[in-house]
């Protein structure tokens, strides 16, 4: 949060200085990958780099991305249309996506 007018933002976490959007300007919000702070930026862009771990994070819009249950631990996971398979942050299992049903997937299912 930052007053109205103000021209720049200090993080109170890492102190890096943000010049402040004009008004009006979409925003969006994703967690960084690397060290889970909540980021937020410009919504359009392609990426975004945290600036507490300096993590590049993708920052995709709701209707490019999909979810599947990890096929492994079923933690619910994020991946990019057009992806074929997704690792899981929490136990590194690859789940398949798209096509083809995987047999880890048909044992779960079962």
């Amino acid at each position: 949060m930052y007053p109205v007018g103000a021209s720049s933002v200090c993080c109170a976490v890492c102190n890096a200085v943000t010049a402040v959007p004009p008004p009006g300007t979409e925003m969006a919000q994703l967690v960084c990958g690397g060290c889970h702070t909540l980021l937020m930026y410009i919504r359009g862009a392609t990426s975004v780099q945290c600036s507490c771990c300096h993590t590049v994070n993708l920052a995709l819009e709701a209707n490019q991305v999909a979810h599947v249950n990890c096929g492994n631990c079923r933690m619910l996971l994020m991946y990019q249309y057009g992806a074929r398979s997704v690792k899981c942050a929490v136990c590194n299992f690859v789940t398949s996506v798209g096509g083809s049903t995987s047999t880890t997937d048909m044992k779960f299912n079962s």
